[in-house]
């Protein structure tokens, strides 16, 4: 229900801005559509900061998706400054080493959890084809950004600073294996695992308006006090490039 909700509030909000912008010139064939802010489509990678060896990540499965809608308010006439809020959804994606991941800590509690190795839960006897724990979130990013071309904003080079402040929507671990006799399981198990309900952070973001590279560092640590694997204070790194549809 969560889901959708989101969904219809961002396509509502680009609508308006859509239709607002039909009379409005747009860029040449091959350019982007001259609509008022912009739709960012994040890729990248991240991993925990402040970890215990136990907690380290394989780097390519463990990816970051990100949607992003920003509006655009400038701050004075021609002075290269603009204020960006928005609105979006972020996914990251931790895939632990050595196939463990995160299961639920009896002793503390449901909002909890421990690093097992999975053989150790389901059997010696499986060949392991998915791992990894999903974190979804409602972000709410607020930057400045610096164009460097006074003159025209659209094409410009940029720089931005800024933060975002999320909420978790789920958490999820994902196990795909197959067994001994060659049958197959997928298990999903949806429960907060101890994980902070909000995440805050500061990021930065260069480029041009369609391409851009970003990088985002988490303020507060992934797992709320006491009750992660380990008792971790790990936070968040996460990086990578975004593209930016109008």
């Amino acid at each position: 229900m969560k889901r959708i909700f989101i969904v219809v509030l961002l396509t509502n909000l680009i609508a308006s801005d859509f239709l607002f912008a039909q009379e409005r010139e747009r860029t040449p064939i091959g350019g982007r559509p001259d609509i008022k802010g912009d739709l960012f489509l994040d890729f990248g990678f991240n991993t925990l900061n402040n970890k215990p060896d136990e907690l380290r990540t394989n780097f390519l499965p463990s990816r970051t998706f990100n949607i992003y809608y920003q509006t655009e308010i400038k701050i004075g006439e021609a002075t290269g400054f603009t204020f960006n809020p928005g609105i979006g959804v972020g996914t990251d994606k931790m895939a632990f080493r050595n196939d463990r991941t995160l299961f639920n800590n009896p002793t503390i509690g449901p909002e909890s959890s421990r690093l097992l190795a999975i053989r150790d839960v389901y059997g010696d006897n499986i060949s392991i084809s998915t791992n990894n724990v999903s974190l979804n979130y409602l972000d709410i990013p607020l930057e400045f950004r610096y164009h460097f071309r006074k003159s025209n904003y659209n094409k410009s080079m940029r720089i931005a600073l800024g933060g975002k402040v999320g909420y978790l929507m789920n958490a999820q671990t994902k196990i795909e294996f197959t067994d001994e006799n060659g049958l197959t399981r997928k298990i999903k198990d949806r429960q907060s695992y101890g994980v902070n309900p909000l995440r805050y952070g500061v990021y930065t973001r260069m480029g041009f308006p369609g391409f851009n590279i970003w990088g985002y560092y988490g303020l507060n640590t992934v797992f709320q006090n006491n009750r992660g694997p380990f008792n971790t204070e790990a936070t968040q790194l996460s990086f990578g490039v975004s593209f930016a549809l109008f």
